[in-house]
């Protein structure tokens, strides 16, 4: 793939993993449209990327309305996307009903409200070109995991969804790929709580997520999803060996804090 002809957007790019994408595919020479709440971070990454094209968006992608909003602020600056990496998203740890129901709305809806929306809303433009469409799952995605269970739960829609995506392009240039990591060093247990890592201690890098991702694009043949991390892709495998039942309470046993 040339990089350098990509004008990639990039979602929850003002840290982690959108932040490694952004710095990776600067350095391959791609134009990026940067989207994120906190607008300082983005700037100050923008700063940094010195060598190529950087647009800045500040916005809230957990509202509704946002990914018809980005598509407008898109076009009315001329910008035309040929790539998407759908980055943004957050966890919440903890039995489901003692968590707060508005902020399980708004994981629900940024994990795989904005995630649909951005996603139905640059296709078009998308398959016109020979891009790629990138979707953020997890290793949850691939069983229900107790105390993470709506967390759990969108990121096996967004496997899903995007598998299907990838089907649908079939028969033109773009590359459609769903990337799952394991517990990576961002910010998420600070978000979702340490308790989300259950008895995990091993980490990847943002940098190593996405290496993997960009080994998978550069294929002649991109695979349609793509676990990072060779022990988190045996794990994305054990449970299909096993009844539904005992593999939960296997994966209960595994990651419970409790």
């Amino acid at each position: 793939m040339d990089h350098s002809s990509q004008t990639v957007l990039v979602t929850g790019a003002s840290s982690g993993i959108g932040t490694a994408f952004a710095r990776e595919l600067a350095r391959r020479g791609s134009e990026l449209v940067l989207v994120a709440r906190r607008a300082e971070r983005l700037e100050a990454l923008a700063a940094e990327l010195t060598d190529v094209k950087v647009h800045v968006i500040p916005m809230d992608l957990s509202r509704p309305e946002a990914p018809a909003e980005l598509l407008a602020e898109v076009e009315r600056r001329g910008i035309r996307v040929t790539a998407l990496v759908n980055n943004a998203g957050f966890g919440d740890h903890g039995p489901v009903h003692e968590q707060d129901p508005e902020r399980l709305q708004e994981m629900i809806g940024l994990n795989v409200g904005a995630l649909v929306g951005l996603s139905r809303a640059f296709l078009p433009t998308l398959r016109e070109g020979s891009g790629y469409l990138v979707n953020l799952a997890s290793l949850a995605a691939y069983q229900p995991i107790p105390d993470l269970a709506v967390y759990a739960a969108t990121k096996a829609f967004v496997l899903s969804f995007t598998e299907a995506l990838w089907y649908e392009a079939k028969g033109t240039d773009l590359r459609v790929m769903c990337l799952s990591p394991g517990l990576t060093s961002t910010e998420f247990l600070d978000v979702a709580g340490e308790g989300a890592a259950g008895g995990t201690t091993t980490m990847q890098t943002p940098e190593q997520v996405v290496a993997t991702a960009l080994r998978a694009l550069d294929r002649r043949t991109t695979p349609p999803s793509v676990v990072s991390g060779g022990l988190n892709r045996v794990s994305s495998n054990l449970t299909r060996f096993f009844p539904r039942r005992a593999a939960l309470e296997v994966v209960a046993r595994v990651t419970s804090s409790r």
